[in-house]
């Protein structure tokens, strides 16, 4: 039997969790609790491309070991495909820490926003800040991301909020696409907020991100995605309509922050326009979640914005997946609602207050995840030809990875066949 050459084998995993299955369509309902687990398994890859998956001994059998083959001994732990973030506002200038004591004290969101602050205090700083300082401050945070297991991430514009700005936050993105490693999904979010000089003409500010703004950033292809803040005070669900039906008249794919805090309509019209992703849906209606349902939009639910918020109600997760719905989990890192870049807490907080199960949280910060963001065909689950990305976690089963909520277990990450954390 002629062997498969290989330059990267990581073998003896207490378990191999592939999530295979999912790579043409999302995982639904029952689905999302088959993950693909092997026991005593192993992965190979060869330049960047996953070979071989199997049992150690079935892997080893296939693979050739040349001089220069790689080989990481995982010694009993779990590996996983690399985890996806769907949902990230990973660039962006300045910080919120003083919006912790005015949550405490009772102020909500929305009462932030009007004040000034929120969106409206990190869109001044990042307005002033140059592209360097960008791309430095947000490689910081991919590294935090990158080390506890995170390989590819969206990352999202909104932070500045006219052509010139937007501009330098999605080319802030196209930079770091070359200079670290996670894999980033740029997502046009012009219309995040109404900017303070369009706060008693919000349809003007509509009119600029229809007319000017997307047919520059579709132009110089610096978004993939275009995605709108539909709520009530922010975007309308006809702005958010007439924003999203240009944006894919000019060819980019579809977001939408839908129902974070009323049911205004965000997952109806996502579901309706064919959008990649609705995101948020804490508040989301039960037309919303059967429309999600008989769609393929995918919910992305990010349960950290929530606890971060200190809100008490959750999307509902578990109605969801039993209707039908294909489930993603998210950080939303950003400065102000959730300050939180780490998939592993949010997997914690999903089994806590989603009330998800551990196998449903994989796949959805994997497979159901790269579906999000328009990567499943080379990313979220280990399978022959897909990218090999995967993390080596210090965890005896995947059981363990939600158990032990809030800690680090990443050993070792690998991207594109590359160690690029611990090994």
């Amino acid at each position: 039997m002629k062997r498969t050459e290989a330059d990267l084998i990581v073998r003896n995993a207490a378990e191999v969790v592939t999530c295979a299955g999912g790579t043409e369509r999302p995982k639904r309902g029952r689905e999302m609790a088959e993950i693909g687990l092997i026991r005593d398994g192993a992965v190979a890859a060869k330049d960047g491309v996953i070979v071989a998956v199997g049992k150690t001994s079935d892997v080893m059998e296939q693979v050739a070991i040349g001089w220069d083959t790689r080989v990481v001994n995982a010694g009993g732990r779990v590996v996983l495909p690399g985890l996806v973030d769907p949902h990230t506002h990973v660039v962006f200038a300045g910080s919120r820490e003083y919006e912790l004591e005015m949550r405490i004290e009772g102020r909500g969101y929305l009462e932030i926003l009007a004040a000034g602050g929120g969106i409206l205090d990190t869109v001044r700083a990042t307005r002033e800040a140059g592209l360097a300082e960008l791309i430095a401050a947000a490689g910081k945070y991919l590294q935090e991301m990158l080390a506890q297991g995170t390989t590819t991430a969206e990352a999202k514009s909104g932070y500045g909020l006219t052509i010139e700005d937007e501009v330098k936050m999605l080319e802030a993105v196209r930079r770091l696409n070359m200079v670290q490693p996670v894999e980033l999904v740029p997502t046009f979010l012009g219309a995040h907020a109404i900017p303070a000089e369009y706060r008693t003409n919000p349809d003007g500010y509509v009119d600029l991100v229809v007319e000017e703004m997307l047919p520059v950033v579709a132009r110089r292809g610096l978004a993939e995605f275009c995605d709108v803040f539909c709520e009530e005070g922010v975007f309308s669900v006809e702005q958010t309509r007439r924003i999203l039906l240009k944006a894919k008249e000019l060819g980019l794919k579809l977001k939408v922050h839908a129902d974070e805090m009323a049911p205004l309509g965000g997952a109806e019209l996502a579901a309706e326009l064919g959008a990649t992703s609705a995101d948020h849906l804490m508040a989301v209606s039960g037309k919303g979640i059967g429309d999600l349902a008989r769609s393929d939009t995918v919910a992305v639910l990010l349960p950290a914005t929530t606890f971060c918020l200190m809100g008490e109600s959750y999307a509902p997760a578990r109605r969801m997946i039993e209707q039908g719905v294909a489930v993603a989990l998210a950080t939303d890192f950003n400065p102000g609602s959730s300050p939180v870049n780490s998939l592993q807490v949010v997997m914690g907080l999903a089994c806590r207050q989603l009330k998800m199960r551990p196998a449903e949280v994989i796949t959805a910060v994997t497979i159901n995840a790269a579906h999000a963001v328009g990567r499943a065909a080379a990313v979220g689950s280990l399978e022959v030809g897909k990218k090999a990305d995967m993390v080596i976690f210090d965890a005896p089963n995947h059981l363990y990875l939600m158990y032990r909520f809030g800690t680090n277990l990443v050993e070792t990450v690998i991207k594109n066949g590359r160690v690029v954390i611990g090994g």
